[in-house]
C-alpha cells in the first residue's frame, strides 16, 4: 500500500503543486479534493480510482504519523468495512481510512478526514 500512495501521490502531484507531504495538516488538502472532486462529479460516475488513492492516501498518513500498520481485512471486517484492507493502531483497533474517504465524497463536509485523525483512538503517542 505504500507503493500505491507514493505512486498516486507522484500522480496528482506531477501538474499541480499539491502539498500531500504524509502530515497530519495534508488531510486537510485531501478534505478539499474530496470535496472538489464532489461538486464536479454531480451527474458523472463516482471517481472510484481517484477516491482509492485518497483513501490509501489517508492511510499511509496513518501509518506514518500515528503508529498504525496496513492489514487485509478477514471475511467479516470487509463485509462490514465494505474494503479489503485497512490499518491496525498500535492499541490493536482496527480502522478503515479508504471508507472514510467514499464516506466524505457521498455525505460531505460532516467527515473531516483531518477532523478523523485528530480524534483517533488508538493512535501511538510521539515521545516528549
Amino acid at each position: 500500500m505504500r507503493v500505491h500512495a507514493r505512486e498516486f501521490v507522484a500522480q496528482v502531484t506531477r501538474r499541480n503543486r499539491l502539498p500531500l507531504d504524509y502530515t497530519v495538516a495534508s488531510l486537510r488538502v485531501v478534505d478539499f479534493m474530496v470535496d472538489g472532486l464532489r461538486k464536479a462529479g454531480a451527474g458523472v460516475p463516482r471517481p472510484e480510482r481517484v477516491l482509492y488513492g485518497l483513501g490509501v492516501y489517508v492511510g499511509e498518513v496513518l501509518v506514518r504519523q500515528a503508529g498504525a500498520v496496513w492489514v487485509e481485512f478477514d471475511e467479516t471486517q470487509r463485509e462490514y468495512f465494505g474494503q479489503a484492507v485497512g490499518v491496525r493502531m498500535p492499541d490493536g483497533r482496527v480502522w478503515n481510512p479508504l471508507g472514510r474517504v467514499v464516506n466524505r465524497f457521498d455525505v460531505g463536509g460532516e467527515e473531516s478526514l483531518q477532523t478523523f485523525y485528530l480524534t483517533l483512538h488508538g493512535r501511538a503517542r510521539k515521545a516528549a
